[in-house]
């Protein structure tokens, strides 16, 4: 059983959403402002958060940036953002502030369902955890894909979970040019043909946080690739 907290003002929103989350073994709880869903996560555990963007005390943007950047032990719980409807704006935003996935409202449940099953096979906190796996070393950064743990010179690098499978999927097949949509399918699992402009966003992100390694390399026109040799493979 996954553990889901929704943090909407719409009070009448969580009943029928939890009775219907049920059958895909999800529980969910809810709160109608940020303040008590911090108060939630103090002492609770959640494997994700269903955020809304218009909330009461602070809008779900900065709540999202205020889980982000804490040293709390939740700030890499899967987020996803419920949007107005075709505002990409409110998209990209979401996105940039390490949102892991975006659902427009009004939404249909069972959409709701699959991403976040998407999301928690990305986090592997389903039962299906992951196998021992070797370390992948390059010049300037580290992936540990046992403990799912990105190192530089600099130290560890806090990753959100879709981060991490973009960085990932990269740094499998060093030089392998991999175009937004192939990125946007692999990642959510599904045709994704509305928003190639969240792989942009997505590698914005992991640039800054891998600076001044410099890890992927744009394509003009044609997409992204990992750009690192192998530990010890540089002048050979």
């Amino acid at each position: 059983m996954h553990r889901l907290l929704l943090i909407d003002d719409d009070e009448a929103l969580a009943p029928p959403l939890a009775h219907y989350l049920a059958r895909f073994d999800f529980e969910l709880s809810a709160v109608t402002r940020p303040s008590l869903a911090l108060a939630r996560l103090a002492a609770e555990r959640f494997d994700a958060l269903i955020l809304d963007g218009m909330l009461p005390e602070m809008d779900g943007f900065a709540f999202c940036k205020q889980v982000r950047g804490g040293q709390d032990p939740w700030r890499e719980i899967p987020i996803l953002m419920l949007t107005a409807r075709g505002d990409l704006t409110d998209r990209v935003v979401g996105l940039e502030l390490g949102a892991d996935d975006y659902l427009a409202k009004p939404f249909e449940p069972r959409e709701l369902a699959a991403r976040l099953q998407t999301i928690l096979r990305r986090t592997r906190l389903g039962p299906a955890a992951a196998a021992p796996s070797p370390l992948l070393r390059f010049d300037g950064v580290d992936i540990d894909t046992t403990r799912r743990r990105v190192t530089t010179a600099a130290g560890p690098v806090e990753l959100t979970s879709t981060e991490y499978e973009l960085l990932l999927m990269l740094a499998k097949a060093p030089g392998k040019v991999f175009s937004r949509d192939e990125i946007l399918n692999r990642l959510r699992g599904q045709e994704a043909d509305l928003y190639t402009r969240a792989v942009d966003i997505l590698v914005s992100r992991l640039r800054r946080k891998l600076d001044p390694v410099e890890a992927l390399k744009t394509l003009r026109n044609a997409g992204y690739c990992f750009a690192l040799p192998a530990r010890g493979e540089e002048g050979a």
